[in-house]
């Protein structure tokens, strides 16, 4: 984010927080008052890089005090957990279509409020992007249709059966089931002596990091549970790299199947490796969690 609008001559003051913990809403209000005039305000919802999930209502209610627009990375979060855009106060938000919504990959789903609408229509100078020009585009999808592009028809297809598999099932048990897969998740490799790297009560349950402990080979093992078992799982980013696995826990990935398949193939290959301290009881203690549910 802060890459792109400083592309585009924003000036960007950045809020940072140590990897692993959210943004704390008051070190946000502290920027927006020592900077007067901020625009706008964006955050990713539930990060991939460390398996945090932002405090956003708190940040929507001191970017609507200062009457900065605020914007909303839901790439992780939409139809996974909770995404309050007009209760949190969001003016923009996008997604993708590929992660919690198990869609194809291809097109990007968006939303204006008006008064970042409203911030287009007062523009004197044209946007800078042709191609995505909100006023364009907002003729094209209105009521006008005015030409900008020939839209991707077959992803339409695909996102509105993926979006009819969402509400058939029902958001909150949508949620909830993520919610119970990352739980379990959790609770099995703890059993196996490693440890959640993101910030308890700040976790979100489609992406899970996981600590390593001293003497693991990271790359041996994320190796063979893909070689072996068909199982894909990322390495830790930037200052993480080699210390954290991240694990994606969304969409149709969210199952109890999944999660115990791949806790039953850590415990295989721990044991090949030696690792042989607590193998057989990650697989136990998740059953614990989907037995008590």
């Amino acid at each position: 984010m802060a890459d792109v609008a400083a592309r585009f001559g924003a000036e960007v003051i950045r809020v940072e927080a140590p990897w692993g913990q959210p943004i704390d809403p008051s070190d946000l209000e502290e920027a927006l008052k020592s900077n007067s005039g901020v625009t706008l305000v964006g955050i990713v919802h539930a990060e991939t890089s460390t398996g945090v999930l932002q405090p956003i209502e708190e940040i929507g209610r001191i970017c609507r005090e200062y009457d900065a627009l605020l914007l909303l990375d839901c790439v992780t979060s939409l139809g996974g957990v909770p995404v309050e855009i007009d209760n949190w106060g969001v003016q923009i938000a996008y997604s993708g279509t590929q992660k919690c919504l198990s869609c194809p990959p291809g097109v990007a789903p968006i939303t204006f409020g008006e008064r970042a609408l409203g911030k287009v229509r007062e523009r004197k100078n044209k946007v800078t992007s042709w191609y995505f020009d909100v006023s364009m585009v907002e003729k094209y999808w209105g009521n006008d249709r005015v030409y900008h592009h020939t839209g991707p028809i077959t992803m339409n297809y695909a996102i509105r059966e993926a979006l009819r598999i969402v509400f058939e099932e029902g958001l909150e048990k949508r949620f909830s089931r993520h919610k119970l897969a990352s739980l379990a998740l959790q609770r099995g490799v703890e059993a196996l002596g490693l440890s959640m790297f993101a910030k308890e009560g700040a976790r979100t349950p489609t992406l899970n990091t996981i600590s390593l402990y001293d003497g693991l080979d990271d790359g041996a093992i994320r190796k063979t549970l893909l070689n072996d078992f068909n199982i894909e799982i990322g390495g830790g980013l930037g200052p993480l790299a080699g210390k954290i696995w991240r694990v994606g826990m969304m969409g149709h990935g969210a199952t109890q199947a999944n999660v115990v398949y791949f806790l039953s193939a850590l415990e295989v290959i721990f044991k090949k490796m030696g690792y042989t301290e607590k193998v057989g009881s990650g697989v136990s203690a998740c059953a614990n969690v989907f037995s008590d549910s």
